[in-house]
C-alpha cells in the first residue's frame, strides 16, 4: 500500500517537472496557491519524500518477484 503511495506522488512529481520544464508552470504552485504556500511546500515534500522510498524498489524488485513466484507455484 505504501509503495503505491509513494509511486503516484513520484508521478504528480514527474507531471510537475515535465510542466516546469516544457511550459514554466507549476502545477502544483498554480492549485495551492504558489510555491511559498504551506500546502504547496507540504506536498514538494511529501513528493521528495516517496521518491526517496522509491529507491528502496530497485533494491526490492528482484525480491518481490520471487515471493510472487512462489505464491502462483502454491
Amino acid at each position: 500500500m505504501l509503495d503505491r503511495i509513494a509511486l503516484i506522488l513520484v508521478i504528480i512529481g514527474g507531471i510537475n517537472w515535465g510542466s516546469i520544464g516544457l511550459f514554466k508552470f507549476d502545477i502544483v504552485g498554480w492549485i495551492c496557491g504558489g510555491q511559498d504556500a504551506v500546502i504547496s511546500r507540504i506536498i514538494y515534500t511529501l513528493v521528495a519524500l516517496a521518491a526517496v522510498w522509491c529507491i528502496s524498489l530497485l533494491f526490492r524488485q528482484n525480491e518481490m518477484l520471487v515471493a510472487d513466484n512462489d505464491e502462483n507455484r502454491a
